[in-house]
């Protein structure tokens, strides 16, 4: 997947974000095709693994935490994480400066389809059984927790240990807003404000 997405954008030069949702779009469709709706359950080992507790810590946030510690070494410790830096900043200018644009571009795009297949395992996993619906309500929220984290969504820096605070943000907001009784309808519209919010602070303090 993420090698089909660096092919759209590299080659028909599509927009990134245009080129990633309009793929999601597609292998969507041809999972419903191929598997018709059926709902597939994890193995027991992999259940348990996944709804287990290790001194009284949650496996699966053991496992996210270590994933978050490894890219935020990555990105601020590595050759290749100074590049995507780099590229983020201004493409142009890195590739003056001797990096490897396409290949470092193509090399992110795959771990991004890595990651996410990852993630999508273990989210299958934890709720019991893949679906081809469960990852729908992420979309709007990985947005938002980049955005709220501090992470730039127009490239050029990253802030790892700012998305936890920003993902633990919208699980108390969502938490809040079950408490009292108000529906998904009313926390997609305040996710949204959210998102607005942090955007026009953002760009105020860049003005400035």
């Amino acid at each position: 997947m993420g090698t089909v997405n660096y092919a759209l954008i590299r080659l028909l030069r599509i927009p990134p974000i245009i080129a990633t949702l309009s793929s999601s779009f597609i292998f969507q469709s041809a999972a419903i095709w191929y598997n018709r709706g059926l709902r597939i359950k994890p193995p027991p080992a992999l259940a348990e693994f996944s709804t287990g507790m290790v001194a009284g810590v949650p496996a699966l946030a053991l496992v996210v935490l270590l994933v978050s510690l490894l890219l935020h070494l990555v990105l601020t410790r590595t050759i290749y994480g100074r590049q995507v830096i780099a590229i983020g900043q201004n493409p142009r200018a890195a590739k003056l400066a001797g990096v490897p644009v396409e290949r470092v571009r193509a090399l992110t795009y795959i771990m991004c389809g890595l990651l996410a297949g990852i993630c999508g395992f273990l989210v299958s996993a934890f709720s019991g059984g893949a679906a081809l619906n469960m990852g729908a309500e992420y979309l709007l929220s990985s947005i938002a927790v980049v955005v709220i984290g501090g992470t730039s969504v127009s490239g050029g820096f990253a802030n790892v240990p700012g998305l936890w605070g920003a993902a633990m943000f919208l699980f108390l907001l969502v938490t809040m807003l079950n408490i009292f009784g108000l529906g998904a309808d009313l926390r997609l519209i305040l996710t949204g404000l959210v998102i607005i919010a942090v955007i026009v602070a953002a760009s105020g303090a860049k003005r400035a």
